[in-house]
């Protein structure tokens, strides 16, 4: 046994999402999107790198000596699966390590709207989870292709560095492909899956030119295409694919994306009203006539606007709403709304002092 497995232990018993494990501090775990320092002393250069590299294997070795940098999973028996990121920075070796559950949540047990089964009943197109990093879009993705293989006979292939969740094939069939060990890359992988007679095309995350050609690619030749990006907004997340492409394409790259864009659900997590876990807030953009316009106008500007007026496609919904929505329904507290809110200002008018001072 690993001597960091016994932190890696605390970990899932205290029911935190991470553990941070850095030369030159006190290992931290995260809980509730809260840092706590655990009873332990500070963590020495050697001492880290001796902790950490203890359950590194030798590739993965070789490619922290080489990019300064490595994730992949670690798997403890009997207590959970990890994702770990080790690094290299200033104080010696650090590493994040993210729990990753063992039970795949359905989109009900998520409380994500309905729309989103819906939209994984789609033939093709291009849909997007998009968030900042730790705000559960692995875990959303996660929950659509299990509404898939549930409902559907479909064959799934998901592309992820590292794999995440591992789904058993309810209907149809699921294939698993980790970037770096079954393939060299993104782009390669989505290159074969495109020979792999694939219905359902699941990216960890998209994130450069070739994978977002391939994906707009995909998505116009009858895959349904579910990805991630690391975005605050459904907006942005049209920004951030339009931007990635060069400018003397990025026309006829408007004209595409506004034809194969399906929705972007953008979500951040808000801490329930009971204290004690998280909830994903949802952003919906659903496209429509009048967003597709906005995107081949080049006129992405004018999204958010046209979201928050309910210009949208049905289904669409705006993250001060959603939150709204919550704080009405007695799931999280009027102050964690006005917290997160685009607008902290409007959303204490729509919740009312009141409510804010109780």
């Amino acid at each position: 046994m690993a001597r960091l497995d016994s932190f890696l232990k605390l970990v899932a018993e205290q029911q935190a999402s991470d553990l941070h494990f850095h030369a030159g501090g006190v290992p931290m775990i995260r809980h509730d999107g809260d840092l706590m320092a655990l009873p332990f002393r500070v963590l020495s250069e050697l001492e880290s790198r001796r902790l950490i590299l203890e359950i590194v294997s030798a590739d993965q070795k070789a490619t922290l000596e080489r990019e300064q940098q490595v994730d992949f999973v670690y798997a403890l028996p009997e207590v959970g699966r990890f994702r770990a990121s080790v690094f290299v920075q200033s104080r010696g070796l650090g590493a994040v390590f993210r729990v990753i559950r063992n039970h795949v949540p359905s989109l009900e047990e998520l409380g994500l709207p309905p729309v989103l089964s819906q939209l994984v009943r789609l033939k093709n197109g291009l849909v997007l989870v998009t968030g900042p990093t730790g705000a559960g879009k692995s875990t959303t993705l996660a929950a659509m292709v299990r509404e898939i293989s549930a409902t559907q006979s479909r064959h799934i292939i998901t592309l992820e560095d590292p794999i995440e969740y591992v789904h058993e094939p309810q209907h149809g069939t699921i294939t698993h492909r980790e970037i770096g060990t079954h393939t060299e890359s993104f782009a390669s992988g989505l290159r074969a899956a495109l020979r792999e007679s694939s219905d359902v095309l699941v990216l960890g995350e998209m994130r450069d030119l070739e994978t977002v050609l391939l994906a707009l690619q995909a998505a116009e030749t009858g895959v349904l295409v579910l990805g991630t990006l690391h975005t605050s907004s459904s907006a942005k997340a049209v920004e951030r694919i339009l931007d990635v492409i060069p400018e003397e394409s990025r026309e006829q790259a408007r004209g595409t994306l506004s034809l194969v864009l399906r929705a972007v659900i953008a979500q951040r997590l808000a801490k329930l009203a009971s204290g004690d876990s998280r909830i994903a807030v949802p952003e919906v953009l659903v496209n429509n006539w009048a967003i597709g316009n906005l995107i081949r106008e080049n006129k992405v500007h004018q999204i958010e606007g046209q979201l928050q007026s309910s210009g949208a496609g049905a289904g669409s919904q705006g993250f001060d709403t959603a939150l709204l929505r919550y704080v009405q329904q007695g799931l999280i507290a009027p102050e964690e709304a006005v917290r997160l809110a685009s607008q902290p200002e409007a959303m204490r008018r729509l919740i009312g002092e009141g409510a804010l001072e109780e």
